[in-house]
């Protein structure tokens, strides 16, 4: 008889047992801290154990926990909805709330496939993805996903392909460099758009900085600027998934602020209820809610939980709490000061290739030989082992892809809570610092006894 029924990521793996987390820090049952620099899954964006959210779920938890959407609105829901149309750029005011960030992108692509038909367009099918790419474990998600490793299981299944490289200046999929390349990358959209016949395509999605496929992949200036100029040239919705980048990890509530772009749809999850509630949204602009609102009336989506109250509730917390705190305007600063050690470690660590990012959403590409950026081999289980190592010094930090196309390569995210103080990441810094001494040393000797 097995000791645990729970399925868990690897079923002969043993896991610490969590007691209890307040700030940055998460215990387990022994007392061990862990100091979270990964926010969990880029998630626990205000950190553990914060009062005024813990409140707000009690006192709505009182009232009602579940109303099911086609019979009831909730205060909770439509205080949210404001808020985030309050906090969003542009005309994006419409939120769907469902559970999940694999539910936001699957919304998103049903709204921007019913924008089209509700115009009386029912060609426009296609919706381009990019590859070194991550929207989801659902199988709409997974098929616009450029990640192989997730894809292969479930390939004949999968709907779309991506079809345009990443803005990957680290490892230029057009063999250039930014900015003597001029954005060929970006014009691969318009290739890609020219093949397939801008009349079949509904839309093209992307994450402004690519989460879990890419370690933290940040575009050059002007990239998604041309970007949103060749979808609105086609006619072609731009659907941002910000998932992992939005909701003031970068320091803005879309991660595209950055560079002055709105989308017509976005994709918010993980740090929107920051790890205390399950809750994600598609956010829909004026623009393609019109049609609908002219023609059916009704999106067809929708979850057993979306626009739970409890959920909802949990989500008008954190958001009002990063406000009343005002958690998005340091994060730059603090990114910059992660970011700044990190680069400042290659001179320390050979296995630093590429250090990226943007706010507190960083990212650590770990090659075999930094000269010619060849990557360990994937058998050696670079990624995974220095996660473990970590764990075991008290250290959480996010397993990531890199490499072209997702298929070899090892990264790193860092990604702390917002609320993380100076003391608490030079720890993070002196903790991350042992794990890759070790590592270096490993290294070493692995290259001298010649098993690496």
């Amino acid at each position: 008889m097995p000791a645990s029924y729970l399925i868990k990521p690897i079923l002969d793996e043993s896991y610490p047992m969590v007691s209890h987390g307040k700030g940055v820090y998460l215990y387990d049952m022994h007392g061990k801290d862990y100091l979270d620099a990964s926010s969990g899954a880029v998630t626990c964006s205000i950190g553990h154990g914060v009062k005024e959210v813990i409140e707000a779920m009690n006192e709505q938890s009182q009232k009602v926990s579940f109303v099911y959407r086609s019979q009831f609105t909730s205060k909770a829901g439509e205080l949210l909805a404001k808020k985030i149309a309050s906090l969003m750029p542009g005309d994006l005011n419409w939120s769907f709330f469902v559970n999940s960030g694999s539910e936001a992108v699957e919304t998103a692509m049903k709204i921007a496939l019913q924008y089209w038909q509700e115009k009386g367009n029912f060609k426009k099918t296609a919706i381009l993805s990019r590859w070194n790419s991550y929207h989801g474990i659902t199988l709409g998600g997974l098929s616009l996903s450029g990640f192989p490793e997730r894809r292969n299981r479930f390939e004949n299944w999968m709907v779309f392909t991506p079809s345009v490289s990443p803005p990957y200046c680290y490892r230029c999929p057009m063999h250039q460099s930014y900015p003597g390349c001029k954005l060929q990358c970006a014009d691969e959209l318009e290739t890609a758009i020219n093949r397939i016949g801008a009349d079949n395509i509904a839309a093209f999605i992307a994450e402004p900085v690519i989460g879990a496929a890419g370690a933290a992949i940040s575009p050059p200036d002007g990239y998604y600027q041309k970007i949103r100029q060749i979808c609105d040239e086609y006619n072609i919705l731009f659907i941002a998934d910000e998932v992992m980048s939005g909701t003031g990890r970068t320091g803005k509530m879309l991660a595209l602020e950055h560079w002055g772009v709105i989308p017509d749809i976005a994709a918010l999850g993980k740090g929107l209820a920051a790890g205390y509630s399950p809750i994600a949204a598609a956010i829909v602009s004026d623009k393609v809610m019109g049609p609908i609102q002219n023609g059916t009336k009704s999106i067809m989506s929708g979850h057993t939980y979306s626009a739970n109250p409890q959920a909802a509730a949990a989500a008008l917390a954190v958001l009002s709490y990063m406000e009343q705190k005002k958690l998005m305007e340091s994060v730059m600063e603090k990114g910059d000061y992660l970011k700044q050690n990190l680069m400042d470690w290659k001179e320390r660590f050979s296995f630093i290739g590429d250090v990226r990012g943007k706010g507190l959403l960083l990212g650590v590409e770990v090659v075999k030989c930094r000269t010619k950026k060849a990557p360990f081999s994937k058998s050696d289980n670079i990624t995974s082992k220095l996660v473990k190592r970590a764990a075991e010094k008290g250290l959480l930090i996010y397993p990531s892809n890199a490499g072209i196309g997702g298929k070899a390569g090892n990264g790193l995210i860092i990604a702390p809570p917002l609320t993380i103080k100076k003391s608490e990441m030079d720890e993070l810094l002196a903790r991350l610092k042992n794990v890759f001494i070790e590592f270096q040393k490993e290294t070493e000797q692995g290259y001298s006894e010649g098993t690496l």
